[in-house]
């Protein structure tokens, strides 16, 4: 009678639990997405409702387990906190291991020597929040990110242009500038759900031969410290586009 009693009451709790944190992390997100809230507002919103689903998770299973071989009252609602749960949780978890080994940054470059330089767009005041110096970040980036190099195109510089701004209307970025003269693009992305922001510039100049063009892009996150590989996947998938369109 005691188990049954426990049991009923863990699923009871782990029910509350677990529509609690879905609806924390479902606003949360929902209004970071529409800049209600700070976007690391509703992050960290997201971030408790994950902590309260996996206490929902651990107590639903709980109640289960004390319920085996009795049919107790609580044994629907911890059924239901546990099918509730376990994807917020599982989400959550996996976002660190899908990021793999990438480093603690969050500006990634195809020339970490000579970045391209914002000027519509204002960098980030922190940007060096977790290497503390230039040569700190360059260490990490060439460490993770060696295989990203200027891209050589067979192409004028405005026809490289025209091909970056047509790639970026694709990918949803608003521009901030653009100047085929000057082979000058800025723009912002944004990345998940929540649409947090990061900043891109892409510069193209002719090549040293006088054969085309080359293009170097910078792609760096508003904020938070590492990006989970976001920016560097970004470099790889539109310069992997500029040269196969």
């Amino acid at each position: 009678m005691a188990d049954n009693r426990w049991a009923a009451r863990l699923g009871k709790w782990a029910l509350w639990l677990a529509l609690a944190g879905l609806a924390l992390a479902a606003i949360g997100v929902a209004l970071a997405r529409y800049d209600v809230v700070a976007k690391l507002s509703g992050f960290m919103a997201m971030l408790i409702g994950g902590a309260l689903s996996l206490v929902a998770l651990l107590a639903g299973l709980a109640s289960l387990l004390l319920a085996l071989r009795r049919t107790a009252p609580g044994r629907r609602k911890a059924l239901a906190a546990v099918v509730l749960a376990l994807p917020l949780v599982g989400f959550l978890g996996s976002r660190p291991m899908s990021a793999g080994d990438v480093p603690a940054i969050h500006d990634v470059t195809t020339d970490p020597a000579n970045p391209p330089q914002f000027r519509a767009l204002a960098l980030r005041a922190d940007n060096l929040a977790g290497v503390e110096t230039l040569d700190n970040w360059r260490a990490l980036h060439r460490q993770a990110y060696a295989e990203l190099r200027p891209l050589h195109v067979a192409l004028s510089v405005p026809e490289v242009m025209e091909r970056a701004r047509g790639i970026a209307l694709e990918e949803g970025w608003e521009i901030a500038a653009f100047s085929s003269d000057e082979g000058r693009l800025e723009a912002t992305a944004s990345v998940s759900f929540i649409r947090f922001y990061d900043d891109v510039v892409i510069e193209v100049t002719p090549a040293p031969d006088g054969e085309g063009s080359v293009v170097n892009m910078r792609s760096v996150s508003r904020i938070g410290i590492s990006d989970f590989g976001v920016n560097a996947a970004r470099i790889r998938a539109f310069l992997g586009r500029l040269e196969a369109d």
